[in-house]
């Protein structure tokens, strides 16, 4: 019942009507077999007026049914919308590292599986309820028709009951195992589509990833949710055979000790064998219940376990004078060196309308730098001033306000969410002679905010999220190597074109980059090496400290920071 009223808080009224019409439609059912039982020693006179009542039951019986259906399948949409809608809000208020950290899989899973566990869950409802109903109907008749069976029938429910109990605390077990162990088969079910080309390229990689890794974790589920529904199946077959053992006692033992006439006998038959469907369904409905509380809890477990950010409701910067970098570190672990790393104490001061080059070698930090100026990661002692004032974790969120981002692995969404409508509705002519520039014009149209596509390249595709950040005019601009994978023309679009023309409109831009045929453009540069700044200056000296390579990269290590 605790299950049910947290699930349907707010709707209570609609759930007591649920259940009452359930109830009255089971009880229907009942009293259909006790008209059934009476006609069939009735006179023709008896039975003209038994006709009428059980077209009026049967009537009652069939409305009521279909109204708690309704009801119910209402209440079960509304509890997935609702428990949805609660961990979305909860995954976006989380922590971004948090979210980097644990990655999608249980909330994904959650978010499907689970939520979808609630909705059977309301679809059994009904039938629980009525079968309930019609099972007590049936009881409440056997006791009109005799007390001593009524009583046999209650010890008989309380040992069934008993056994069932047990074999269901043992069935609950296997089926949260199981549920834990889906967790890990969704992710590795992301990484068959994430890893594809690894996968296709490496015969072995595929073979031991389908065969040992993805089989092993399958089969695990398998087993672990068969042994759960085996003794499910267990606990209905034995409370059919204690049904029917109470059957053969009631037919082939009391009668003899209470003799009863063959009407009551044969309304002892008739009752029994109406109720053996009504407790088949009982007993394959009452899985159900546990499967939702085992969602229920894995829902309620994932929405403690993020931690939601505190945010103040303020109106964010729509400029700055000063950023600055106080004694700023951060330390993660590096699983490749299988090591803590550690970035800072950086101290950097950015200031409106310059252009900054953020230079280093592979796995210096620079990213993880530039996650830290845009507020994505809080820093783990220092802290972060903005015109002068410390930016505390209350104001977090309307600081990370102030930047426009395209990270090395950005994602791009089909509309564009949250820019002004004036914006979106003209594309200023700048935007639109970007667009041509950047070759995505006879690509991609953008009608009421929304992408005519995104089935690009991935290097049109950076393109367009390049676009995305010019519309979204914010003061300071953060671009994570964009011009890594672009062809030579839209690296001189990019260097030459965008990054001056927002310099020149007071924006404030870091770039990271290897590029260093561009380094001359820049007002200054910031050099990383292992988590600390050991290089600043003008980007005109570093052209003259380290020519021109040629082909655009200083550094020719292997792995990205």
């Amino acid at each position: 019942m605790s299950l049910l009223l947290s699930l349907t808080r707010g709707h209570r009224w609609v759930l007591f009507t649920a259940f009452v019409t359930s109830l009255i439609s089971g009880f229907g059912n009942a009293g259909l077999v006790a008209l059934i039982n009476q006609a069939l020693g009735a006179s023709n006179q008896r039975l003209a007026i038994l006709g009428e009542q059980f077209l009026l039951l049967g009537v009652v019986v069939l409305v009521t049914r279909a109204l708690s259906q309704t009801l119910f399948m209402y209440l079960g949409q509304r509890a997935k919308a609702t428990l949805r809608m609660r961990t979305i809000h909860r995954i976006g208020a989380a922590s971004y590292r948090y979210l980097e950290k644990q990655g999608a899989s249980k909330p994904l899973a959650v978010l499907t599986q689970d939520l979808d566990s609630i909705v059977v869950f309301f679809v059994n409802l009904p039938v629980l309820a009525m079968q309930g109903a019609i099972v007590i109907g049936c009881l409440s008749y056997l006791g009109y028709l005799s007390s001593q069976i009524m009583i046999l029938a209650v010890v008989t429910i309380c040992v069934g009951s008993l056994g069932f109990r047990m074999t269901h605390k043992k069935a609950l077990f296997h089926l949260r195992g199981s549920r834990k162990r889906e967790d890990d088969l969704i992710r590795h079910f992301r990484a068959l589509f994430d890893g594809a080309k690894e996968l296709k390229l490496h015969r072995e990689r595929k073979r031991a990833f389908i065969d040992d890794t993805l089989a092993t974790s399958v089969e695990a589920v398998r087993v672990q949710r068969t042994r759960g529904y085996v003794l499910y199946a267990a606990a209905a077959s034995w409370g059919n055979f204690i049904l029917f053992a109470f059957v053969g006692v009631v037919l082939f033992v009391l009668a003899r000790i209470f003799p009863v006439d063959t009407h009551v006998m044969s309304g002892y038959a008739m009752t029994f064998l109406y109720m053996i469907m009504p407790i088949e369904g009982l007993l394959s409905a009452l899985p159900t219940v546990s499967t939702a509380r085992v969602a229920l809890e894995r829902i309620e477990q994932v929405n403690t376990d993020l931690p939601v950010e505190e945010t103040q409701d303020t109106v964010p910067a729509a400029s700055f004078d000063s950023l600055v970098l106080e004694g700023v570190t951060h330390r993660y672990f590096r699983e490749r060196e299988n090591e803590m790393f550690t970035l800072g104490p950086i101290d950097l001061t950015f200031r409106r309308g310059e252009l900054v080059y953020l230079i280093g070698g592979n796995g210096s930090g620079k990213t993880t730098l530039a996650k830290m100026l845009v507020g994505l990661y809080a820093p783990d002692s220092g802290r972060v001033l903005l015109d002068g004032q410390a930016v505390d974790e209350a104001q977090r969120d309307a600081y990370r306000q102030l930047f426009s981002v395209v990270f090395n692995d950005f994602f791009l969404f089909e509309t564009l969410l949250g820019i002004g409508q004036d914006r979106v509705a003209g594309l200023d002519a700048d935007a639109q002679a970007l667009l041509k520039e950047l070759q995505l014009d006879h690509k991609v149209d953008i009608a009421n905010g929304r992408f005519s596509t995104l089935d690009l390249s991935q290097g049109q595709r950076k393109r367009l999220a390049l676009l995305v950040a010019y519309l979204e005019d914010r003061p300071f601009y953060v671009f994570d190597e964009w011009a890594a994978d672009q062809d030579p023309m839209f690296r001189d679009v990019f260097y030459r074109r965008l990054l001056l023309e927002l310099k020149a409109r007071g924006k404030t831009v870091l770039v990271i980059t290897h590029d260093d045929r561009y380094f001359h453009l820049a007002d200054r540069y910031i050099k990383l090496d292992y988590g600390r700044v050991i290089e600043e200056g003008s980007g005109a000296q570093l052209l003259v400290d380290r020519p021109q390579s040629g082909h655009g990269d200083i550094n020719n290590t292997l792995f990205e920071s």
